[in-house]
Order: structure tokens, then C-alpha cells, then sequence
């Protein structure tokens, strides 16, 4: 099930050991190499300094928060090293352009939807400027159309340009409409 990035921002982090809030999730920790979230950064409750809780130490995502063990789930930054370079990025995906071709602009992120089981980003939703925003709204662009992440922008192959999948089913249609007017 896919869900909006809202639901991975400012929700509280529950132990399921003691029934108290143990932190606060302030935002996602994305992976721009795979776009997956590896962890959240969150605010300790009670020493109010940030930590990282990490994806696999989450027994369960709920409208309400995040369900966890206890505050061990918790760790440091600095303890996590293999995930050193990630934690220090900082990737966040709204507000970045995203390009078509030989950087000409799409727009800017303005949500992402995320699979709930992998926690894997799946949908990108660009923001287009005012006028074309008028015309076209938002466009989707799933995951397989992202040609290349950077810092400053995502490189995405052109919305107007089918997908295989649809280029599939135009061959067959063509190939079924040529068999249609040889046998009449």
C-alpha cells in the first residue's frame, strides 16, 4: 500500500513496552542512491537531542506513530556508521527540480508516495509553475522513469513519452488491426 510522505513527518514514537511516547519522528532518512527510506531522524523525549530510529527497528507505521519495542530502538548518528555519508546528506526530496532531458524543468517535488512495507519511494508528484499548473496540474512520476538523482535535482524521463508497457499494447493493437484488414 502506498502512502503520502505526510504520514513520515512529525508523528510520535511509541513504546510498546512502557505505552509512552518515547521521541518524535521529524523527517525521513532517504537513501538518494535507491530512494528508500533507511531511518527517521526524531527528537528523544526525554533528552531532547536528535537520534535515529531505524526502519527495521519499526514494529509497525499507524496513522497515530510509530510503534517500537522501547527507546533502545533509538540510536545515535555517530553509532551508525555505515550509514555515515546518508545521515549526513540529509536528502529530503521536496522542493527539488526535477528535469527532463538536457535539464529542462519539469518542476519542483512537492509529495512522494512511499510503499508501506519496503519503505521504498515509489511516486515522485511534481509541481509544475502557475501557468502550466493551470493548464496540467501535478504529474506522477514512478519510480521506473528516474533516470538519475543529484543534490540539486532528479532527472526523470519525459511524462509524454509512453511507457514499454503502453508502447507494448500500441504494437499489439497495430499488429491486430493489420490481421483485421488482410482477412476482409
Amino acid at each position: 500500500m502506498l502512502q503520502l510522505s505526510p504520514a513520515y513527518y512529525d508523528k510520535p514514537v511509541m513504546s510498546l513496552r512502557t505505552g509512552g511516547q518515547v521521541a518524535t519522528v521529524i523527517e525521513p532518512l532517504i537513501n538518494p542512491n535507491n530512494l528508500k527510506i533507511e531511518g527517521f531522524f526524531c527528537i528523544d523525549k526525554f533528552e531532547n537531542k536528535e537520534l535515529i530510529l531505524l526502519s527495521q527497528d519499526i514494529r509497525d507505521i499507524l496513522p497515530q506513530g510509530f510503534a517500537v519495542d522501547d527507546h533502545s530502538a533509538l540510536a545515535e548518528p555517530e553509532d551508525l556508521v555505515r550509514l555515515e555519508k546518508i545521515i549526513n546528506i540529509r536528502y529530503q526530496l521536496p522542493g527539488k527540480s526535477v528535469v527532463v532531458g538536457k535539464r529542462k524543468k519539469l518542476g519542483k517535488v512537492v509529495d512522494y508516495a512511499v510503499e508501506a512495507e519496503t519503505l521504498y519511494v515509489q511516486k515522485i508528484y511534481v509541481g509544475q509553475h502557475l501557468l502550466k499548473s493551470l493548464t496540467t496540474g501535478q504529474i506522477s512520476v514512478t519510480r521506473d522513469r528516474i533516470l538519475e538523482i543529484t543534490p540539486k535535482y532528479i532527472k526523470v524521463k519525459d511524462p509524454k513519452e509512453p511507457t514499454k508497457l503502453a508502447k507494448a499494447a500500441q504494437s499489439v493493437a497495430r499488429s491486430v488491426q493489420a490481421s483485421a484488414a488482410q482477412s476482409s
